[in-house]
């Protein structure tokens, strides 16, 4: 009594119905386009140092994909980051401790950020001729963006596990006095040259403030996966994705009616593990999805088949674990994980053919198509 509480539905209690059309799987198309980038897949990498080295991100761009870059990674703080990585896997593959790698992976963070590093690495992204995006957290945006934009970052991608239009923090002014700066997104965004995704949002009302800030898309979800992000236990937060991705579809539905036309993306991120997964988030009505473990598996990822979400490395409160993904005998090229082919009954690999497949078995044709596919809530 007193309280109420909505029922929310998980993308695993939805399952997609097809209609009295299908079509060949050659006819369907994959495309997703934000501001003037456009992309054979719809999918992102999730930023994390075990997914986003400059040369992932090369590949995933290569391959259709839009590959991220953590501007507040390992790449960002260390030089010799493969040999970094290679001692936090050890620790997780023979330290009986399952915190232990989670401590040395704070220690890693605990560098400073070097803008030199930051820079080359965003470079290399760039001068490789693929679609160069960065991530930066709220806040440290407004101090690292000009570092990024000015080593040719093309998107920006402002992300957090939970984010508004406005971010508070304490800045410390000297002599023991400590200011509340807000960050305003909109005044950020505005005055930059380039787009800029932000997120993650978990409900109707927070995306759309978000889409008034003039992001250019917004991330719906924490990229939870199971047995890598820990956010319901630390913090007692757990959003549903069906649910979540359905209300932020309605709340571009209803900023479009209000702007008379600007269309704000929406992405997907979290539980989204096969590519029947990929196929109800679009179904739901994301425009595109942010992958995590299933590219873990890749043989270029640099986390060599362990995954951890950026949040793993907060310094005082981390939120999520080392997951080892994938053995080294059973990790495929990145090729394979997005394109295929694949021999994988479970939906591993094989994503974007996954989706084709899904949408031409439903009798769409495009992504927007397919977001009007109808549903059916499992009892």
């Amino acid at each position: 009594m007193g309280r109420t509480a909505r029922r929310t539905y998980e993308l695993e209690d939805i399952s997609i119905v097809p209609s009295r059309r299908t079509r060949s799987s050659k006819n369907v198309s994959t495309a997703w386009q934000i501001d003037a980038y456009r992309f054979g897949a719809p999918i992102l990498n999730h930023p994390t140092d075990a997914l986003g080295s400059p040369e992932a991100a090369i590949e995933m761009g290569r391959l259709g994909a839009l590959g991220v870059l953590d501007g507040e990674g390992l790449w960002a703080r260390h030089e010799n980051v493969e040999e970094k990585i290679a001692e936090l896997v050890d620790i997780a593959e023979n330290n009986p401790d399952p915190a232990a790698a989670v401590r040395h992976l704070q220690k890693l963070h605990s560098a400073p950020i070097s803008n030199d590093l930051l820079s080359a690495a965003v470079r290399r992204v760039r001068d490789a001729g693929v679609t160069t995006a960065v991530r930066v957290s709220p806040q440290h945006a407004a101090e690292l963006a000009p570092t990024v934009i000015a080593a040719g970052a093309e998107i920006l991608v402002v992300h957090g596990t939970i984010i508004s239009a406005e971010h508070v923090v304490l800045v410390d002014r000297g002599d023991d006095e400590l200011v509340a700066e807000p960050l305003n997104l909109k005044t950020f965004i505005s005055d930059l040259d380039i787009p800029v995704i932000a997120g993650g949002v978990h409900d109707h009302r927070t995306a759309l403030h978000l889409m008034r800030t003039g992001a250019a898309g917004v991330i719906v979800g924490y990229g939870s996966a199971e047995g890598a992000t820990t956010t319901g236990e630390v913090l007692g937060i757990g959003v549903p994705m069906a649910t979540a991705i359905a209300d932020a579809a309605a709340a571009r539905r209803d900023y479009l009616d209000e702007t008379g036309g600007r269309y704000v993306h929406v992405i997907a991120d979290g539980d989204i593990h096969t590519s029947g997964d990929l196929a109800k988030a679009i179904a739901c009505g994301a425009d595109a999805a942010v992958l995590g473990t299933p590219l873990a598996a890749a043989s270029s990822a640099p986390g060599k088949g362990w995954y951890w979400p950026s949040a793993a490395a907060h310094p005082v409160t981390p939120r999520g674990a080392l997951l080892q993904v994938a053995e080294e005998s059973e990790r495929s090229s990145l090729d394979v994980v997005l394109n295929g082919p694949s021999d994988d009954p479970d939906g591993l690999l094989n994503f974007v053919g996954g989706l084709r497949r899904s949408m031409a078995k439903a009798g769409y044709s495009d992504l927007k198509e397919f977001q009007k596919v109808g549903l059916s809530v499992r009892a």
